[in-house]
């Protein structure tokens, strides 16, 4: 579904941080306030006038606070201060971004600005030059932040909505991928939307490496049977893929519940065929059936099932020959497929003991062997030796195994 993940937007700072930041000043204001400098007072004139703004604006009354902020006339550095938050705050009120941003301007222009908010509010001027599309600004008011320490991960997304609006991808998805790695550095999980928009940047991309990292992580916090099938679905878009792969990407789909339309069994059947499993995908067919994905009268998994109807008999009747022949042999490789058919049929317990038997001899592919041992075992109950077999797996593998950990970690809390 390329495309189609929604970006999550920046919130500014909020309207509770300004009104906390400027009821401070006002409780301050009734005393002698210390800028920098020498003690400085408000006149009683500009104290009145600016209290009562405040609490039209408190009061939501944005007409007498323009009124009341227009009578302001200020006399020194802190006044105009004060007076230029106060238009912020009306401005905020009003939802007039580019009054906002002016407003910031006047506050910056003097030097009572705290210290400790300064580098906040230059990422705030910046995210407004981002909305009113003065993106040279944004850029220049977020360096400015980063050079007094201004560090959130907020202003690094920001840099990526930039970037997008700049129509330079790529150097988004650099700084998407940083805000990713500094929550994860926090402790706390990547909320989904920053994942679903990484998501949708690994997709266009087509880094399917990452595309699989970052569904598996997202899985991680939910795993309801309508996101394992977007996921699964996503990810088997990539072009090229071993069909050994697919297939056990369908096996999990239909593990978790997510196969959902017509479409997901005729293609998992016609995979399982072509994989050379004709009673997988006569179970499979059957499966559909069952639930009304499919019918008897389509026509082409009706012409499937009557090809491997006759094929799944004689696979069954000729796994104990190969089993047999199996454990004479000097390499594993026969073990390996009959491993695989066991697991195709979902005798989970006779496919754990012939891909250990495989994998002892050698001579097999051992990440794929591992792969399908750990799902076995799972399916056979055994979790912590499934995460021990998954654990091994490399290469091309690597990420089909990463999924089917994904479902075992959650199979094991439901357990517990």
């Amino acid at each position: 579904m390329r495309g189609q993940v929604q970006l999550m937007r920046i919130i500014p700072l909020t309207a509770i941080a300004v009104a906390g930041l400027l009821t401070g000043t006002m409780v301050q204001a009734k005393k002698k306030i210390v800028v920098a400098g020498p003690p400085i007072a408000m006149s009683e004139n500009f104290k009145t006038e600016a209290q009562a703004a405040s609490a039209a604006i408190k009061a939501r009354d944005a007409a007498t606070a323009g009124t009341r902020i227009g009578m302001l006339s200020p006399t020194n550095d802190f006044e105009s201060y004060v007076a230029a938050a106060l238009r912020f705050e009306l401005a905020m009120l009003r939802g007039d971004m580019q009054a906002e941003r002016i407003a910031l301007t006047d506050m910056f222009k003097t030097t009572s600005v705290p210290a400790k908010d300064a580098p906040r509010l230059r990422y705030v001027a910046g995210y407004l030059s981002f909305r009113v599309a003065n993106y040279d600004d944004a850029i220049a008011q977020l360096d400015y932040a980063k050079t007094l320490g201004y560090t959130g991960i907020d202003a690094t997304l920001l840099r990526a909505d930039i970037a997008l609006r700049r129509n330079k991808p790529k150097d988004a998805r650099v700084y998407v991928r940083e805000a990713l790695t500094q929550q994860r550095a926090t402790g706390q999980p990547v909320p989904l939307a920053w994942l679903d928009r990484a998501i949708s940047m690994a997709y266009q991309a087509n880094d399917w490496q990452e595309v699989g990292q970052l569904y598996r992580e997202r899985l991680a916090q939910t795993s309801t049977a309508e996101e394992w099938r977007s996921a699964l679905t996503n990810y088997l878009a990539s072009s090229g893929m071993d069909t050994q792969l697919q297939l056990d990407l369908y096996r999990l789909q239909a593990a978790n519940g997510a196969m959902a339309s017509e479409r997901d069994y005729q293609a998992y059947a016609q995979l399982a065929e072509k994989a050379g499993y004709p009673a997988e995908s006569k179970a499979i067919i059957e499966a559909g059936r069952k639930v009304g994905k499919l019918t008897p009268t389509q026509a082409a998994t009706s012409q499937l099932l009557k090809t491997v109807t006759p094929k799944a008999t004689k696979e069954l009747a000729a796994l104990p020959a190969q089993a047999k022949k199996a454990a004479a042999a000097s390499s594993g490789k026969d073990a390996a497929s009959v491993g695989d058919d066991y697991f195709a049929l979902a005798q989970y317990p006779q496919a754990v003991e012939q891909y250990r038997l495989a994998l002892s001899k050698g001579g097999v592919d051992a990440d794929r062997a591992n792969a399908r041992l750990g799902v076995a075992l799972a399916r056979s109950g055994d979790m912590d030796g499934a995460k021990a077999a998954l654990a091994q797996v490399g290469g091309n593998w690597a990420n089909v195994a990463g999924f089917w950990q994904i479902w075992v970690d959650h199979q094991s809390r439901k357990s517990a």
